[in-house]
């Protein structure tokens, strides 16, 4: 007999299930298809004043999509960080860190932090896409120390529903909600520390770390440099339900994609990188073009950037790692010198860690006991219906 359906995930689905024709998944329209709607959205504005218009109402669309308001109540809610198991390597500090992001719910990573003592720090947020184990991967390990090792307090965590983000499943409903908001609450973290300098906060992610790096920046200006990796595409908004399983593209008054949302940075810094082997292989013809032009309207062209890899797939690899290096140390005022360089940056100097020794909670630090436990525990005490 199959088990029972709890009552309040069945009232959830019946009141997303009115969305579900605003909802736009997966490659929802065709290449062909794409390169129209772009020509069609850039026909909504045609100065700086029409652009902001149109920015102002594709920031309220996400926020509503996503139902943001419902969690205005935690905005000033204790971070209560758990930091444990610091580490010093060579040029860089790991620790193992949680921070709450409302009462009971908890975000699990990975700090990295510059061994050198000086008063202020750029700061990055380091999301990923999709992989079970993604946060104790050799390249998410060497990403975030060689940052650490130029200069940056690099806060790398987990996807909700992998790894060590137990308490819900990554495919629940407001999966998009909740990862917004744990990149918010992670950001909250890092403006917390009196070493961390505002007016240096970088944002990268590949896939659907791509996903949440153009989201937040949209919607938080507090972000002041962007690099999402392989994910920026007019006619692919994201095959999950973290990246496009809440109407934040389409409402009864508009339509948009991820190329608008990725330009809402402007004028922000913001490199794209793309690669010839996904849903990115267009970006140098149809996405950066359309990206260029909103930030040509603030005279800040020389402030958005695209490496296209074409010989390269899916990923956020050597290459696409260097190239975000270059970048953000340009912007953050980071030390790319304190990377050992040598026709290329060598990062054989980062001591990858096993996922026991980068783990937040385990026997000796155990998951604290107001942990929500479920994704029926989580819906109803956010009161999201």
């Amino acid at each position: 007999m199959r088990p029972m359906i709890p009552f309040l995930f069945i009232c959830l689905s019946f009141a997303l299930q009115a969305q579900d024709d605003m909802l736009c998944v997966g490659r929802y329209w065709t290449e062909d298809e794409a390169n129209l709607m772009m020509k069609k959205m850039a026909a909504e504005w045609d100065d700086l004043a029409s652009w902001e218009d149109r920015a102002k109402m594709l920031k309220t669309g996400i926020r509503e999509g996503m139902q943001w308001d419902k969690m205005a109540k935690y905005e000033k809610a204790d971070l209560n960080p758990i930091i444990h198991s610091s580490r010093e390597m060579d040029g860089y500090i790991v620790e193992n860190i949680a921070i709450e992001s409302f009462p009971g719910f908890f975000v699990t990573g990975n700090l990295y932090r510059p061994a050198d003592k000086r008063d202020k720090y750029a700061a990055v947020l380091s999301p990923h896409g999709h992989l079970t184990d993604k946060r104790f991967t050799d390249y998410i390990q060497i990403r975030a120390a060689a940052l650490a090792r130029m200069g940056a307090i690099v806060f790398a965590y987990d996807m909700v529903g992998y790894a060590e983000s137990t308490q819900i499943n990554h495919k629940m409903p407001i999966a998009l909600l909740l990862q917004t908001w744990n990149s918010k609450r992670v950001l909250d973290y890092l403006l917390s520390r009196p070493d961390v300098d505002p007016e240096r906060i970088g944002m990268t992610g590949g896939s659907g770390g791509g996903t949440q790096t153009f989201v937040l920046t949209a919607i938080d200006d507090r972000v002041k440099v962007s690099v999402p990796v392989v994910q920026v595409s007019a006619h692919f908004f994201g095959g999950c339900v973290c990246e496009s399983g809440m109407p934040i593209h389409k409402s009864a008054d508009h339509q948009t994609n991820n190329v608008e949302v990725a330009a809402l940075a402007a004028p922000r810094p913001m490199l794209m990188i793309s690669n010839g082997n996904d849903w990115t292989r267009n970006t140098p013809r149809i996405e950066y073009p359309y990206i260029q032009s909103v930030y040509a309207l603030y005279n800040a062209e020389h402030k958005v950037e695209n490496v296209h890899l074409p010989m390269e797939r899916h990923d956020y690899g050597y290459s696409k790692r260097t190239a975000a290096y270059n970048f953000l140390a340009h912007h953050l005022k980071l030390n790319s010198g304190a990377i050992p360089y040598s026709e290329g940056y060598q990062e054989d100097f980062v001591r990858v860690l096993s996922r026991e020794e980068l783990s937040v909670f385990n026997d000796k630090h155990p998951r604290p006991r107001n942990s929500l436990q479920g994704d029926d525990a989580v819906i109803a005490f956010l009161g999201i219906k």
